[in-house]
């Protein structure tokens, strides 16, 4: 049975990020120019890595599992692994965080937002723990799964990104960054023909 062209996407950016960053707001402004009925919610995730949890699979209780995708950027893509997995919807990783356990151990303390640098939340030791406790094993549905991964990519690498998703569609590019600077002309429209919006 083929699958349902997707009805409701939800975007979960990286840490220190918010819903204000690059990528999320051109995906936000060609959804809606483009997919105009699709519902589109990207939320400002909270630091606490099991509260954002809570807070998206909340969110997306009521929607509809076969019609739903998720897109995740860097650490936004290790929490999207977590719903793919806890759903079975389509999935689009873009840099995503393999270890951020390992990786975020040296961020504890007070940090600052990207996009507001007069923001500032403090990075718990505890968060730590909570992001282990959202790893997942191998995904039900690896196929439903397409990530974006840069060789370039300044802040994670890119080879443990491959290994981690052995059995989904990985567009592996020679160059980039961690960013995805080339995003919205490279990349977006890979994007948007895998996640097969209304």
């Amino acid at each position: 049975m083929p699958t349902p062209p997707a009805t409701h996407l939800l975007y979960l950016h990286g840490f220190r990020s918010s819903p204000l960053s690059a990528k999320a707001r051109i995906m936000a402004r060609q959804v809606a120019a483009e997919h105009p009925a699709v519902h589109w919610w990207a939320p400002q995730l909270p630091p606490s890595p099991r509260e954002a949890m809570e807070m998206v699979m909340e969110g997306v209780r009521d929607w509809p599992r076969e019609a739903m995708a998720v897109v995740g950027s860097s650490l936004g893509g290790f929490y999207a692994t977590h719903v793919a997995a806890a759903t079975g919807c389509r999935a689009v990783l873009l840099n995503p965080a393999v270890d951020p356990a390992r990786d975020l151990a040296r961020y504890i303390g007070d940090q600052t937002q990207w996009h507001a640098p007069e923001e500032h939340f403090y990075f718990k030791a505890e968060y730590i723990d909570e992001l282990r406790a959202l790893e997942m094993g191998a995904l039900p549905r690896p196929e439903r799964c397409f990530a974006v991964i840069a060789k370039g990519d300044e802040v994670l690498k890119w080879t443990e990104m491959v290994a981690r998703y052995p059995a989904s569609r990985i567009k592996l590019l020679e160059g980039g960054d961690h960013a995805l600077s080339d995003f919205e002309v490279a990349h977006l429209r890979d994007v948007l023909d895998f996640l097969q919006l209304a």
